[in-house]
C-alpha cells in the first residue's frame, strides 16, 4: 500500500489482488466468518462445510491480498480480518466515485 497524504492508498496490483480475493463467494464466506472476531481454521473447516486443503487454499488467497492475517498457536492456526486493508479498499472506492460524475471536456476535433 502506498501513502496519499495520511490515507493509504491501493496500487493496481493490490486492488486487483484484493478485488480478486473478494470476487469469490466461497471466500466472501470466510470473511463473514471473521468479521465477528478471530476463529480457529478448525472452526472454520467445520462451520464452512469445506476440506481443509479447500479452505487453506482460499486463506491463502486471502492472506495473499492483505485481507487476513494468522497467527499460530500451538498446532492450530488462527485467522482474523485486516482492518486496515479493508479500510484502505473503501478509499480506493472513495477515490474512484468522487470524480465520476465529472462530464467531460468538450472536444474540439
Amino acid at each position: 500500500m502506498q501513502e496519499q497524504g495520511d490515507t493509504p492508498t491501493l496500487t493496481t496490483d493490490q486492488a486487483s489482488a484484493v478485488l480478486k480475493a473478494l470476487a469469490d463467494a466461497t471466500r466472501q464466506r470466510i470473511l463473514l466468518q471473521l468479521k465477528s472476531g478471530e476463529r480457529c481454521v478448525c472452526d472454520l473447516t467445520g462451520d464452512l462445510n469445506l476440506a481443509q486443503s479447500k479452505l487453506s487454499f482460499h486463506l491463502r488467497v486471502l492472506k495473499d491480498a492483505g485481507l487476513v492475517a494468522d497467527r499460530q498457536s500451538g498446532r492450530w492456526i488462527y485467522y482474523r480480518l485486516q482492518p486496515q486493508t479493508i479500510v484502505t479498499l473503501e478509499n480506493w472506492l472513495i477515490d474512484l466515485r468522487r470524480n465520476c460524475e465529472t462530464a467531460a471536456a468538450p472536444c474540439t476535433n
